[in-house]
C-alpha cells in the first residue's frame, strides 16, 4: 500500500513539474533505484542539478565517498538513489 501511495505522489509531482516547464522536484520523491541522468549544473562536490530521462529536473545530493568532482555540465551519469541520496555514480 505504501508503494502505491509513494508512486501516486511521484506521478503527481512529475505531472506538476512537467506542466510547469522546467520545475524542480524534490529528489526524495524519486523512488530508490538506478537512473541515467544528464547533468545540467554542478553546484559543488556534493550537489548537482540533473535532468532525468522523463524530463524532470532535480538536485542530486551525494552521500559517503561519492562526489561530483569529476562531473561537468552536459555529462551523462548513471546514479543509484537510496532515500534521496546518491551513494554511487558513474560517468557514462
Amino acid at each position: 500500500m505504501r508503494e502505491i501511495l509513494v508512486g501516486a505522489m511521484l506521478v503527481a509531482a512529475i505531472g506538476s513539474a512537467a506542466s510547469a516547464g522546467a520545475a524542480e522536484i524534490d529528489v526524495a520523491l524519486v523512488p530508490d533505484g538506478t537512473y541515467v541522468v544528464k547533468v545540467e549544473k554542478v553546484q559543488d562536490t556534493q550537489h548537482a542539478m540533473a535532468l532525468m530521462q522523463n524530463g524532470v529536473e532535480t538536485m542530486l545530493v551525494t552521500r559517503g565517498s561519492a562526489d561530483f568532482s569529476k562531473v561537468k555540465a552536459g555529462d551523462t551519469i548513471k546514479i543509484t538513489l537510496i532515500k534521496g541520496k546518491v551513494p554511487v555514480l558513474a560517468v557514462q
